[in-house]
């Protein structure tokens, strides 16, 4: 079930994700692509974002950092790029999977680079208390990010199962684990950390040894949902939303969906984004995971075009439908 090998068979006693070795998604119908689809398209991806790498233009916006400081109590949210997002809610500053690097790869020379500089210059940014990691892919969990950040302000980071270790080992021990359905308090803010369909892995040897999110963040009068990366499967939405929804802001990936063989399990469609959005009970959608880093093979700027397309299809208000440029602040 769930794309389990070299985890090992279920848990006595414990969640139904958890492994042996490792976690596993609850759709009995997930399972990794063939070996060969898998390798050419890496290697195929790997070319084109070094040797021929994609160009987007998006308006130039470049995020105010002296509002962003000065905000003690509005609720806003600035689209740093990617699934980096600044929320700021109830005098708490909260960043979500941050990356400011140029390559979302292991390597510095190699891998996909980023098409859309990030909207917010690292010096800008107010003191973040709190960081939420959603698993642990490079354009998710970048170790360059994670460090400058710990060294200039000391958040306190949030993660799923199994990531604490990957942080020890920089030195980084202000690090809260979770699984899925774990919530806490932080500066009176409860951060809840929910499932979404996706893998893990730093390298082909680690495969699913560490659990992957979503995080939903509520205050006294707003909540978020923040949904990582993500395939479709309707319990875990449907049950996200009737435990902890209605939401104010959903920031839902768009992006990364092509080609099918390869990404439809753990990716969504702009119109599967949509279907999530209505199962959490959302009311606002933000669109995140696209325009940033040249991951797929659909057009980069594709994702929004037929996002607001399957939304006026299903008759939504289009002022309820958030594509940001890097950098641009809305409150929420």
């Amino acid at each position: 079930m769930g794309c389990t090998g070299g985890v090992g068979g279920p848990v006595a006693g414990a969640p139904a994700h958890h492994r042996q070795h490792g976690f596993a998604n609850a759709n009995p119908d997930f399972g990794r692509p063939p070996f060969w689809t898998r390798t050419t398209f890496f290697i195929r991806r790997m070319w084109a974002a070094t040797f021929v790498p994609r160009r987007l233009e998006l308006p130039p916006v470049t995020g105010d950092g002296v509002a962003l400081r000065a905000n003690q109590t509005e609720p806003t949210v600035t689209w740093i790029g990617h699934a980096t997002l600044l929320i700021q809610l109830a005098g708490v500053n909260i960043l979500t999977d941050p990356q400011w690097s140029e390559r979302a790869s292991p390597l510095s020379f190699a891998g996909p680079k980023r098409v859309t500089s990030p909207g917010v210059h690292f010096e800008d940014l107010p003191p973040i208390h709190v960081v939420v990691i959603s698993h642990d892919h490079y354009d998710h969990l970048d170790e360059a990010t994670v460090k400058r950040l710990a060294e200039t302000h000391r958040p306190r980071f949030y993660v799923p199962l199994g990531l604490r270790s990957w942080f020890a080992d920089l030195g980084i021990t202000d690090v809260v684990e979770l699984d899925w359905w774990d919530s806490r308090q932080e500066r009176g803010v409860t951060l809840t950390c929910v499932p979404v369909q996706h893998w893990t892995a730093r390298s082909y040897f680690e495969m699913n040894r560490r659990l992957w999110s979503g995080w939903t963040v509520a205050g006294d009068n707003r909540r978020l949902f923040f949904g990582g990366d993500t395939g479709y499967y309707a319990p875990y939405f449907k049950e996200i939303g009737e435990r902890l929804g209605p939401f104010d802001l959903a920031a839902i990936s768009i992006g990364a969906y092509e080609p099918p063989a390869i990404m439809r399990l753990t990716h969504t469609t702009p119109e599967e984004a949509l279907q999530i959005f209505a199962d959490i009970r959302g009311r606002r959608f933000f669109a995140m995971h696209w325009g940033t880093f040249d991951l797929a093979e659909e057009p980069l700027g594709e994702p929004p075009v037929r996002l607001r397309a399957e939304a006026e299809r299903l008759g939504l208000d289009p002022s309820t439908i958030w594509v940001f440029n890097p950098g641009e602040t809305r409150a929420w």
